[in-house]
């Protein structure tokens, strides 16, 4: 199960030392992959991925998010700097769920 599709980037702040940056999974494929791989979630309802944005892949989990009904993904510094992403930017994503 793979989608591509393009989302902001934007800052969540646990605590003034904690800043993680995501990107939301748009609403239509956050329902397809809830309706075909929810079984399998494991902690926090999380689903296993393999996530590229431009030249770089990696694997990580995505993160329902009940406030936006969608998955959140988060993307690690690395990426971030790699691909030279900026929060409020806009990042063109492949995603594709491990967890089915």
């Amino acid at each position: 199960m793979t989608f591509d599709f393009e989302a902001p980037l934007w800052l969540w702040e646990a605590r003034r030392a904690e800043r993680w940056t995501f990107v939301s999974v748009p609403e239509d494929a956050s329902d397809e992959i809830l309706e075909r791989a929810g079984a399998f979630a494991r902690g926090f309802g999380s689903l296993r991925v393999e996530v590229t944005v431009g030249g770089t892949t990696w694997r990580t989990s995505i993160f329902p998010d009940g406030g936006k009904r969608a998955y959140s993904l988060p993307i690690k510094k690395a990426v971030r700097s790699a691909e030279r992403l900026e929060v409020g930017g806009s990042v063109r994503v492949r995603l594709r769920v491990l967890d089915v």
